[in-house]
């Protein structure tokens, strides 16, 4: 038992923690160094990033508590919290969480006014007011409205996920007789109204105007009781399910697991404006849920039309309301990836360098006439890939082209089902993740054929294969002609293709065989080193964390005194600075402009920098369930380029929030007279060099000052705060999906900038002995 209470101490819930991200995503809402429309935005996201919370964590432990349903339930190895009891724990703070979002949003309203855009209150029309909106429902709304009748003789309906729906209570006005009428709103018309005045815009959320003239709907009955109201419901499908019964193609089955999501149980309930208690008793009933579930809210039930708003906002012309343009960093005119790497290793960092070297390489590798073939996993692409382009080209060029598509990347699994369609048709051959195992690789592999023999280049990533969401997520892409890991990956390959684990590998990490290991050994090697008195120290950077071997072994880094520094978005399970515990622990939470995504493991044993970026986060989920791959990266110049980022997210005072010994989090705030370091926009000019950089020794310790902005991206301005990230890995249905990976969305316009002048030889060398005028 003392052992028990002991694990207790440091560990956090991870569901909780997960709202305790959102909670950071949520307060850039109303953080006034975001712009206006920026703000809305994050307050989007975060209804995303719930939204998809309950969706996937919620209705996964909902269905582990009904299996333990009268019978004495499994507690989880973290926390000791059995299903039921995490259910009981979310539900309060999530309700806590709106009454925070109802604030802010109520405050947006306020600022909007002042900016020019009036939200229309339907309950303070003026007489010009009333008549204009009325003509409008009358004409444009009532006729494709489809409202419905619950009682005796008409069932209750199915209520779709996330779609909004006007319910009223009716009294018939002869019998007295009481029945439930319901409107469906969502999908019918457009959301929101604008109406343009001298004085400014007037806009009106739709589900709003119905709600006030809904009477001219069902004017036979008295409407006693009204609300708006919306369910979720779960959507954690499991594709095994699908093949116990099966014996058809893969592909489709998931399409079947898809039709099915649609009607899986209600996980919540939300209100708004009131919660109507005969209505509510009625809806509960039907859905299942308790009186714990259902949630009044005084914001609208879905805030995406904030992205809607914001584009309003932009066409109008009012560029102070959002972030400067920031724009991908693109290399020097003529610059060829192919090229280069065949002289050193390269690193690129999304959003901060384009992505276009890396589909130019792609490209010219399909028409390239030494190439025999290009191999790829793929888990999330962009709805128009052009690096699925390139792969169909390489196919159709006579290129072998070998594409893993994992179909059970959540919420993608329909646009994975499609491109893998076309991929086949153009020759490609097409293979799926395992059985037991997601495969959430980012790993390419060129390999060549000339008179000197085989050659390889291999791209090993952290993101997607996406162009989207490289603009918007903090990514790292590892691109080299090493023939060692070039054979590593090959076999990495011919691995997956017979649905066999990657037991061997050295320069490479692949989960889940080769991954926790490895990182866990070379935890081992800095505990060494800080017993023999060297001053070892670890600086880990992830999405999330909640494996127990791994917080385990922090745990005895931190006794050992080895300085650990943290630098975790997302999902934290470990508690920082527990006296005796944690002490030399330190955790951060970086959430701005744009998603921190990047995985890179650092470990110092007093001696030497080791250093491997991954694919892969501290997740039970990463390190066991799936196929993960990493690199240690050994040139000198990338140890630095890497050493270098990490270090200026840890001096980030902008966007950091660090966590507090009782696990809570407290925003970094300057001291005065401070500079302000943004650990995001601050990269433009920590990069603006880089392309083509020479090869240097790995410094002791990164720039200690901060530099001016580059004229290249000259809106990158240190006393401008950069914000958060959003899902929806999910859409921002993107903040984290299996704990939502905040959204794939994001709110930066995206091009690419001028490029920096490509620096002499004479001026690289002298910046490689630090006399360089940079």
């Amino acid at each position: 038992m003392q052992a028990d209470r002991k694990e207790e101490d440091i560990f956090i819930n991870r569901e909780l923690s997960w709202l305790d991200f959102n909670r950071r995503v949520l307060v850039l809402g109303k953080d006034k160094a975001v712009p206006l429309a920026e703000r809305m935005k994050f307050l989007a996201i975060y209804n995303s990033n719930l939204d998809e919370f309950f969706m996937v964590r919620v209705g996964s432990l909902q269905e582990r508590a009904n299996l333990h349903h009268g019978k004495k339930e499994q507690t989880e190895v973290k926390k000791d919290m059995t299903p039921a009891e995490q259910l009981a724990a979310i539900m309060p703070k999530t309700a806590e969480l709106q009454a925070d979002c109802d604030k802010y949003y109520a405050r947006l309203l306020e600022l909007l006014a002042e900016s020019g855009y009036t939200k229309v209150n339907f309950d303070k029309l003026t007489k010009e007011e009333e008549h204009f909106w009325k003509k409008y429902f009358q004409s444009e709304l009532l006729p494709i409205l489809s409202p419905q009748i619950v009682d005796n003789r008409h069932p209750f309906p199915f209520l779709r996920n996330k779609e909004i729906y006007l319910g009223v209570l009716l009294k018939e006005k002869h019998s007295g007789e009481e029945s439930l009428g319901i409107i469906p709103l969502s999908s019918q018309m457009e959301r929101l109204c604008f109406v343009r005045k001298e004085e400014g815009t007037s806009f009106a959320l739709t589900e709003e105007l119905v709600y006030h003239y809904v009477s001219m709907v069902f004017s036979k009955e008295t409407i006693t009781e009204k609300c708006l109201f919306r369910v979720t419901r779960n959507a954690d499908i499991d594709a095994k399910e699908g093949m116990m019964d099966h014996d058809i193609d893969y592909r489709q089955i998931m399409s079947e697991l898809l039709k099915r999501r649609r009607k899986l149980a209600a996980v919540r309930l939300q209100v708004t404006p009131t919660a109507p208690a005969s209505i509510v008793r009625i809806l509960s009933e039907q859905l299942k849920l308790t009186r714990k579930r259902v949630f009044e809210q005084k914001s609208p039930l879905d805030l995406g039309f904030f992205y809607k708003l914001a584009s309003r906002i932009e066409s109008d012309g009012h560029p102070e309301l959002f972030y400067p343009p920031a724009r991908p960093m693109l290399p020097p005119q003529g610059y060829n990836l192919t090229k280069d790497v065949q002289q050193h290793d390269v690193l690129l960092y999304y959003p901060y360098q384009s992505i276009r070297p890396f589909i130019s390489m792609l490209k010219e590798a399909a028409h390239d006439p030494e190439v025999i073939s290009i191999k790829m996993t793929l888990y999330r692409m962009a709805r128009e890939s052009q690096i699925v382009q390139a792969l169909i080209e390489a196919a159709e060029n006579g290129k072998e082209v070998l594409a893993l598509v994992e179909l059970r990347a959540r919420f993608d699994e329909q646009n994975n089902i499609d491109w893998s369609k076309q991929l086949e048709e153009a020759g490609c051959t097409v293979i799926y993740g395992f059985e037991d195992y997601k495969v959430h690789s980012k790993l390419t592999l060129i390999t060549r054929r000339s008179s000197e023999g085989y050659s390889y280049i291999t791209q090993i990533g952290t993101g997607n294969y996406n162009e989207k969401t490289s603009e918007l997520y903090t990514d790292l892409s590892f691109i080299t002609s090493d023939p060692g890991i070039g054979l590593e990956a090959s076999n990495v390959f011919q691995d997956l293709a017979v649905q066999k684990l990657t037991e061997e590998s050295d320069r490479m990490l692949v989960a889940p065989l080769r991954f926790k290991s490895v990182l866990l050994e070379e935890m081992d090697r800095v505990i060494n080193a800080a017993r023999l008195g060297r001053p070892a120290s670890m600086i880990l950077k992830n999405n999330s964390i909640n494996d127990k071997d791994i917080i385990v072994k922090l745990e005895e880094a931190s006794c050992a005194g080895v300085r650990i520094d943290m630098i975790v978005r997302g999902i934290c399970c470990v508690r920082a600075g527990v006296p005796g515990r944690t002490e030399n622990l330190h955790v951060r939470s970086l959430v701005g402009r744009y998603l921190e995504h990047a995985r890179i493991y650092s470990f110092f044993d007093g001696e030497d920098t080791r250093i491997y970026i991954a694919s892969g986060d501290f997740l039970t989920r990463n390190t066991e369930c799936r196929v993960e791959v990493g690199v240690r990266v050994e040139d000198p110049a990338l140890v630095k380029k890497l050493s270098d980022i990490l270090d200026y997210q840890l001096r980030d005072n902008v966007n950091a929030r660090e966590m507090r010994p009782d696990g809570s989090y407290q925003k970094v705030k300057p001291s005065e007279g401070e500079r302000l370091i943004n650990g995001q926009m601050g990269m433009y000019d920590l990069l603006r060099n880089d392309w083509n950089a020479p090869v240097q020794p790995a410094a002791p310790e990164a720039p200690a000052v901060e530099v001016p902005a580059p004229a290249a991206v000259p809106f990158v301005q240190e006393k401008l705060p950069a914000q958060p990230e959003a899902v929806p890995e999910q859409s921002a249905a993107a903040a984290a999906t299996a704990e939502p990976e905040p959204v794939e969305q994001g709110s930066v316009s995206s091009a690419p900038a001028e490029a920096p002048r490509r620096r002499s030889w004479m001026e690289r060398l002298l910046d490689l002995f630090g006399m360089g005028s940079n």
